[in-house]
């Protein structure tokens, strides 16, 4: 499939998607979206891929935010709709069956952040920059920022970095515990796909629903997690890859994984 804005390319297990407008420091618009969402789609029909990695294009930005003629033209019933349809795509990428590894070069503003926030691990460079300076525009995170950030950081640290729209390095993101690690930009990626090896070695269906247990945990109360968590435990246990991973290990070898 062509793409205008994004490159997508497989390398061993990983489905890599290079968000490609270097120009614009690589700023979401309409067609960035649509190229996502479609990119995500080849990704997760794909058996070959065990996980898929966000990054941009060059070393200034992974995302510098959205672009700023598109929410010029914004009104009160257009914007609900811009809202929208990034939050659907963002809670795609959370609710992926695939583990979503941002690799972060760079910039990651506004829509940036937000998309960050929406993968399941985030590595970041030691040039990253991450913050939601919508305020300053006139505007409010609309791609889900103020929800995930609030989880992720808390409500005080999330509060201060939206109504202030102050930007933080990524030793500081580190330490709120807003990215799994911070590495120098030539290893980023060779980081993240290391990652992506070690997701590949294990059970593809147990890495699923262990995806699908984490989620329930951020969206619902502890009791109702627990009972989501047994449920999907009882999925593992009659899976074809629960046999063997098990037999496996009682047998000293390495398993063999049929994802079924």
């Amino acid at each position: 499939m062509d793409f205008q804005t994004i490159v997508y390319q497989k390398s061993g297990h990983a489905g890599i998607i290079t968000l490609n407008r270097p120009d614009k420091l690589n700023a979401l618009n309409s067609t960035v979206l649509e190229e996502l969402g479609a990119a995500l789609n080849l990704a997760e029909s794909d058996s070959e891929v065990a996980a898929v990695i966000i990054t941009g294009s060059g070393e200034k930005a992974f995302v510098a935010g959205a672009d700023i003629s598109e929410l010029n033209k914004l009104n009160v019933a257009t914007g609900k709709e811009f809202a929208e349809r990034g939050q659907a795509l963002f809670q795609h990428i959370e609710q992926f069956g695939k583990p979503v590894i941002a690799a972060i070069n760079g910039y990651a503003l506004g829509g940036g952040s937000e998309l960050a926030w929406a993968c399941h691990i985030r590595i970041a460079s030691t040039n990253a920059k991450f913050g939601q300076p919508e305020v300053s525009l006139g505007i409010i995170p609309g791609y889900g920022g103020s929800q995930r950030l609030v989880r992720l950081a808390g409500r005080g640290i999330a509060t201060e970095l939206i109504v202030t729209g102050n930007q933080i390095d990524a030793e500081t993101a580190l330490r709120l515990r807003l990215v799994n690690a911070v590495v120098d930009q030539s290893q980023l990626l060779s980081n993240a796909m290391k990652m992506v090896d070690l997701i590949a070695g294990r059970a593809p269906i147990a890495v699923r629903l262990a995806l699908q247990a984490i989620e329930a945990a951020v969206q619902s109360t502890q009791r109702e997690g627990m009972k989501i968590e047994a449920q999907l435990f009882a999925l593992s246990c009659g899976t074809d890859d629960k046999k063997e991973g098990t037999s496996a290990f009682l047998e000293k070898r390495k398993p063999t994984w049929k994802g079924r």
